[in-house]
């Protein structure tokens, strides 16, 4: 084992080669050692953002199908269903609206009353829905299509009286059953009469339903409805 004054002078050495060179480099008193597998940098995965994707529509796909009415007919048909299933889903949903927050002597009968129109636009949805698909097409019913396609009026929010309710939910079921009778008349002129009666039954639903709520409508204390009226 050599002794300290041996190893001190060997150091000195040392440092004094590694001044004369310049002292760019660090001076080597023992063999490198290698960096283990253990102290290997790690490599860092970063999530991929992927940006939402605008919703698409597929009026013009159409399926595989039996039915025997023509290719032309049937894509024909879809966007209109289509278009009318947002109306109906709009119109489901205006009903609830007016269902929930509806206020006056005639709560009751109006709050049962505007639900039945809910529950008969939910029925109507699904004939609608599964008729374009029945049809080969695809039915296109989120309620973000549904915002952007209805062309019924957007329901009030800011209403709680019943008569305001009576006017906007009559206002509501009169324009959804023009469209649907346009419908009725599509159908037709497109030879789909099984179409054209589907719309039928809902059209005349939906002039039952003006019907019924109309009947509450109080033109006598409620002026600015009289006016509309005349």
């Amino acid at each position: 084992m050599p002794d300290p004054m041996s190893r001190k002078r060997h150091m000195n050495k040392v440092l004094d080669r590694w001044e004369n060179e310049g002292g760019k480099s660090a001076p080597q008193t023992s063999p490198s050692t290698s960096i283990s597998s253990d102290h290997k940098p790690q490599t860092t995965h970063h999530m991929k953002i992927v940006p939402h994707k605008r919703e698409l529509t597929n009026a013009n796909t159409l399926h595989h199908t039996q039915n025997d009415l023509a290719a032309q007919t049937r894509t024909s048909m879809i966007p209109i269903l289509n278009a009318r299933l947002a109306d109906t889903i709009d119109l489901l949903h205006q009903a609830k609206q007016a269902h929930w927050n509806v206020k006056g002597r005639n709560f009751i009968a109006l709050h049962k009353l505007f639900d039945e129109i809910a529950e008969a636009a939910d029925e109507h949805m699904d004939l609608i829905a599964e008729r374009a698909v029945q049809l080969g097409g695809i039915a296109e019913g989120t309620i973000q299509l549904s915002a952007r396609r209805s062309e019924l009026e957007p329901y009030p929010l800011d209403i709680s009286d019943e008569q305001d309710h009576v006017a906007a939910m009559s206002a509501a079921l009169a324009a959804y059953g023009k469209r649907v009778r346009q419908a009725i008349d599509q159908s037709d002129d497109l030879a789909d009469k099984d179409t054209a009666d589907m719309f039928t039954e809902i059209s005349r639903a939906a002039d039952k339903h003006l019907w019924f709520v109309e009947s509450h409508l109080d033109r006598e204390s409620h002026p600015a409805r009289r006016r509309k009226a005349n």
